[in-house]
């Protein structure tokens, strides 16, 4: 028993998960499986960014958008919608109807595997052991942090009445007007949606170029694409105050040196996330950390603490902060403590989508990346407004741009803009996975007529 006040120490445990998201949940997993005794602990519900508060809840009330885009788009094409709209509480339930069972699935179906479970903010006391709450305190042989990302704090004047994007999916009704500060992912995401719910948006982005992973002319095809639909898009702009008025919120933001005011009814966080390790006294446990996450080495171990492992947006790797890679960080992370440090996360053709209507998707290399890692770069540009598969649904907005090393006809990167488009990425992502050239995904044969049948077409 550790001196002090009175705890009751539960016991110890080959393994203590910290975050229940899915990183966490692999590894988990795998580790009871393999026969050892593993605890999770998360002061959150279970089920982590991805399954709650992130891509699948959007992906649901993405559904909503989809419906409304495709009726417009086939207007007079045989087409009526007659006043078809959005019902914003309904389409809230239906996405509640996943992510409200979801904790307790995840919970019950950690325990089937006989992974002990525990809810509350856990910190670190030393280099092995955390504290529960206060009151419970957990030894691992080994520990795994994965507690995700969180939204970033925002500095400026009035910031308590901006909302995150959990929030903003758990409104019971859409406003009128919305302002989305930061031109990631996240605000394009939902000013595409809020925009097709019959809402006035608004995206500001303090620098020159939004949604900035992703190639620069299909984000201005977007962009032009998005301000025809309503989404209107503001660059070297940032706020520097909110103020609750009685008819909404006043924004005052500067853009080029010039102070405006906006009104508007909600401001929504998308100016970025940071990883979710403040409150877990790193120190206590002599782990290294930097402003990306825990500093690990190529095995995913703490670089100064033997004992801890880190995975996921909680950890600072070349990996994007995606589901996919936290769940094969994860995995990877679970092998090198039940083996020993073997096995190095493969990050090379993982997918990134930015579910705007139509999507966004890339993978690999964008061009100047390629020409900056002296590739003789052979960039094969398309515009696919007018190709069949898009000109079946309504849709004239579609370009891809295929990046190749001229001398091996390795595939560098894709970037591909336009409806159906994130599934049609997943195959340049196994192509560069696997080494394959543009020349065999040319020799695939496709079902037509399909949007993958595009792929030859692509290259």
């Amino acid at each position: 028993m550790l001196s002090g006040r009175c705890f009751t120490v539960i016991r110890s445990f080959d393994l203590v998960v910290l975050g229940v998201g899915m990183a966490a949940v692999s590894a988990a997993e795998k580790c009871a499986a393999a026969g050892w005794s593993v605890a999770v602990v998360d002061e959150l519900p279970y089920g982590g960014t991805c399954a709650l508060r992130g891509c699948d809840p959007k992906k649901l009330l993405r559904r909503g958008a989809e419906i409304i885009n495709d009726a417009q788009l086939m207007r007079g094409k045989g087409i009526e919608d007659g006043g078809l709209r959005i019902n914003w509480p309904e389409l809230v339930a239906f996405k509640r109807s996943f992510t409200d069972r979801m904790p307790d699935r995840i919970e019950d179906g950690l325990e089937s595997k006989g992974v002990a479970t525990f809810h509350g903010q856990a910190r670190f006391l030393n280099e092995n052991t955390v504290e529960i709450g206060g009151h419970t305190r957990l030894q691992g042989r080994n520990v795994l942090i994965a507690t995700g990302a969180e939204p970033r704090p925002l500095a400026m004047l009035g910031a308590e009445h901006v909302i995150d994007n959990a929030a903003f999916m758990e409104l019971d009704d859409l406003p009128p007007r919305i302002l989305f500060v930061g031109g990631g992912y996240i605000s394009f995401e939902f000013a595409h949606i809020a925009a097709r719910a019959g809402s006035r948006v608004c995206v500001v982005e303090h620098g020159g170029r939004p949604l900035k992973g992703f190639d620069p002319d299909l984000v201005d095809r977007l962009v032009a694409h998005g301000r025809r639909l309503g989404v209107e898009v503001r660059l070297y702009t940032a706020l520097e105050s909110i103020e609750r008025l009685e008819g909404g919120l006043r924004v005052r933001a500067k853009s080029n040196g010039l102070i405006e005011e906006l009104t508007v009814d909600l401001v929504v966080h998308g100016a970025g996330r940071i990883p979710a390790i403040d409150r877990l006294d790193l120190a206590a446990a002599a782990i290294e950390r930097t402003d990306e996450g825990i500093l690990v080495d190529a095995h995913l171990r703490s670089v100064s603490n033997p004992a801890v492992y880190a995975a996921g947006d909680a950890a600072d790797t070349p990996g994007a902060a995606l589901t996919p890679v936290a769940v094969f960080e994860g995995k990877v992370a679970a092998s090198n403590m039940l083996k020993g440090d073997h096995a190095e996360p493969d990050y090379r053709g993982v997918p990134s989508v930015v579910f705007t209507i139509p999507e966004l998707a890339r993978v690999g290399m964008m061009e100047a990346e390629a020409r900056a890692a002296g590739h003789e770069v052979r960039v094969i540009s398309n515009d696919t407004s007018e190709w069949f598969s898009n000109f079946r649904v309504g849709e004239t907005c579609g370009h891809t741009k295929i990046i190749v090393d001229a001398r091996t006809d390795e595939i560098l990167g894709a970037h591909l803009l336009g409806p159906g488009y994130a599934e049609i990425v997943n195959h340049f992502g196994l192509a560069i996975r696997l080494g394959l050239m543009a020349g065999d995904l040319k020799k695939m044969v496709s079902a037509y007529p399909t949007i993958g049948s595009d792929l030859g077409s692509m290259l």
